[in-house]
């Protein structure tokens, strides 16, 4: 049985939710302290290569209505990793076909001695619901445009690796701000940890009305860019969209897309990244998501680390 770092076990004892639904309602402090959980089990279990017995009896059992690549396998092997069980559900298949009401569903599962239950769906506000019904505590991976904390919780920690810190930073949220959980998650973070946060793209997706939770609202990516430390550039959802919000795929892509004439405009040190799936060639061309500025797979990395802390501070 491996040993738990004395300053982990302080950290559980003042950490005080018992789910994590959003970034919004978290302050400062507790987004802090799950970067450090997340920094020392990185350290401990060798950039989350090592498996660790923390969590050995727990079952966590990942409910997914919604497609995931990254999220869900993560998730999956945050787990493992630190030796818990875990459950794989689909809703393809399962008696949610039968006319079994989604509470339903997730009550039996947990009946199952589950202690943690993840959630990913399309409806906004659904892992809040399951929280109300549930003894188990409840992750949101994502609920429809509303909010996917782990997302952001992992793009700060890259940050702050990368950068050092996350206070003063000028970061700039670029494309589909309107659908994006992600961007939602980041902004919530990002604001509460001192950052001065931009979100950048067409008028069509990014609206004035962002200006009430602090941010600053542009539509000129060219204009921004010498000003950004850090680029986040978000995939165009389409498929939450009733209608096309720019002429086309091209058009888009030479007004906002980071390729290697913008890079050569920018600070030297900027950083990139992009939660994924990533479009090649749409908001980011290959030499540049390849290149040395961009922290892309160094995100996936930081979500194992991140999410093995957030189920560890989670799990009594």
């Amino acid at each position: 049985m491996d040993a738990v770092p004395r300053d982990l076990l302080r950290a559980r004892e003042t950490w005080r939710h018992r789910h994590l639904l959003d970034l919004e309602r978290l302050t400062a402090e507790e987004l802090t302290a799950i970067l450090d959980v997340a920094a020392v089990i990185k350290q401990e279990s060798d950039d989350c290569r090592r498996k660790l017995s923390w969590l050995a009896g727990r079952t966590v059992a990942n409910l997914f209505f919604e497609n995931s690549t990254r999220t869900r396998t993560s998730f999956s092997l945050a787990a493992r990793r630190l030796g818990a069980d875990t459950v794989e559900f689909s809703a393809s298949g399962s008696s949610l076909s039968k006319g079994e009401t989604f509470v339903d569903t997730a009550r039996n599962i947990e009946a199952m001695n589950v202690d943690v239950m993840v959630v990913r769906h399309g409806t906004p506000g659904t892992p809040h619901l399951l929280a109300q019904q549930l003894e188990c505590s409840v992750i949101n991976a994502g609920d429809g445009a509303h909010e996917h904390p782990t997302q952001g919780l992992l793009d700060i920690f890259t940050i702050r690796e990368r950068c050092g810190r996350i206070a003063g930073l000028t970061i700039a949220l670029v494309g589909d701000i309107a659908h994006s959980r992600t961007a939602r998650s980041n902004i919530w973070g990002l604001t509460k940890l001192g950052a001065h946060v931009i979100v950048c793209g067409p008028s069509t997706l990014v609206s004035r009305g962002w200006e009430k939770f602090g941010v600053e609202v542009a539509y000129d990516l060219d204009e921004i860019l010498p000003r950004c430390d850090v680029l986040n550039l978000l995939r165009i959802q389409f498929e939450r969209q009733a209608t096309r919000p720019f002429p086309s795929v091209r058009e888009y892509a030479l007004l906002y897309a980071m390729d290697r004439r913008r890079l050569e405009r920018a600070k030297p040190g900027i950083v990139i990244m992009a939660p994924g799936p990533i479009n090649r060639g749409v908001e980011i061309t290959p030499d540049v998501a390849d290149g040395p500025h961009s922290v892309i797979l160094d995100q996936v990395t930081n979500g194992l680390a991140v999410r093995m802390a957030v189920l560890w501070l989670l799990t009594r």
